[in-house]
């Protein structure tokens, strides 16, 4: 592949998947399409605003006149583009089903007409609903769909667009479902971004409910590292589920944060759990894992050091946004009630 769109180039793992890209393939040509939300971040990328090789379109691919502008001249698209915080679908669902969904289908339409050779849609773990804590189950490619979310419903009504697409015009489609993606240029109204500035400035790390909840956390990297074997590997029509082998619970997550940043278990408070709160997520990456060789390389203590390490040297970045007029009201909700996602 010669030049790739990436929708969503401008939030956390969409702006990592592009400066990894960019680095690992330098000739590859990326054009990035992001409608910068409050989550989307420019200086995300400003390592590599100058590379001629990087073009950035500001726009909402729910337009179809600017997707289409965007295409031109495009192998395949990654699409990252999303609506992704649950808090937020709960309190105003309308955005998430107009982005996630509509935005969805007028992508696939532009890349059904322009003839893409690949439309890889990057999805979530929380479309199976939830695992039971004394499980030992994981999700996998084979595992029925039970979203409880809004925003869960919608990136799985994403999911049965994009392999609709496939049966019907046949687009040649992937699909990769993750688990919850942590490291540099994460939003800071997600847990562990939220848990490791609140622990930096002795704020409360409020967690939901007894603290119980389990989720699998993946560095974003080897998120990025797994999407790139898709894209390159991956069979048409195929879904690829992609885990950090990293479950951890709410308390085990703050405890571990506040260790290496050397605070004070006192920080940890506990608040009223969310509205229809998944209990537990597992993914089973065997699939990718024998097809392509892929394995999780960061573990989690691992990525716990580089994130906390990315968030004291880039204290201005972090600050900037959590000052800003738009996020005030959203994280004095999340500092009631937070305690996850992507």
């Amino acid at each position: 592949m010669n030049k790739i769109l990436v929708t969503g180039g401008a939030g956390f793992i969409g702006s990592n998947f592009v400066l990894y890209m960019l680095k690992k393939y330098p000739r590859l040509e990326i054009v990035n399409l992001d409608k910068l939300t409050y989550a989307g971040n420019l200086e995300n990328l400003k390592s590599v605003e100058k590379n001629p090789n990087y073009q950035f379109i500001h726009g909402d691919i729910c337009d179809r006149k600017t997707v289409e502008k965007a295409i031109k001249g495009v192998d395949a698209i990654v699409h990252f583009a999303a609506e992704s915080h649950v808090d937020r679908s709960i309190t105003g669902p309308a955005e998430f089903i107009r982005t996630n969904v509509i935005g969805t289908q007028v992508l696939l339409d532009v890349a059904k007409e322009s003839k893409i050779k690949r439309f890889h849609h990057v999805s979530t773990d929380e479309v199976f609903g939830s695992l039971d804590l004394k499980s030992k189950k994981k999700f996998d490619e084979n595992t029925p769909y039970d979203p409880h979310s809004p925003y869960s419903a919608s990136k799985a009504a994403a999911d049965h667009l994009v392999r609709a697409y496939f049966d019907t015009y046949e687009l040649p489609i992937t699909i990769s479902n993750c688990t919850n993606n942590y490291g540099p240029f994460h939003f800071p109204e997600k847990v562990i971004p939220l848990f490791i500035t609140n622990a930096m400035a002795n704020k409360n790390l409020p967690i939901y409910g007894k603290g119980q909840a389990v989720r699998d956390y993946l560095f974003v990297t080897d998120h990025c590292s797994a999407i790139d074997l898709v894209l390159q590997k991956g069979k048409i029509g195929e879904t690829y589920c992609i885990g950090g082998d990293s479950e951890r619970n709410g308390v085990e997550v703050a405890e571990a944060i506040l260790e290496v940043l050397g605070k004070d278990k006192s920080l940890i408070s506990f608040v009223e759990d969310r509205k229809g709160h998944d209990m537990r997520y597992a993914m089973d990456h065997k699939k990718i894992t024998r097809e392509f060789g892929w394995k999780p390389q960061v573990t989690f203590e691992e990525g716990l050091q580089k994130t906390i390490k990315w968030f004291k040297e880039n204290e201005s970045w972090w600050r900037r946004i959590i000052s800003k007029e738009y996020l005030d009201s959203s994280r004095s909700k999340a500092n009631k009630n937070q305690n996850d996602e992507e």
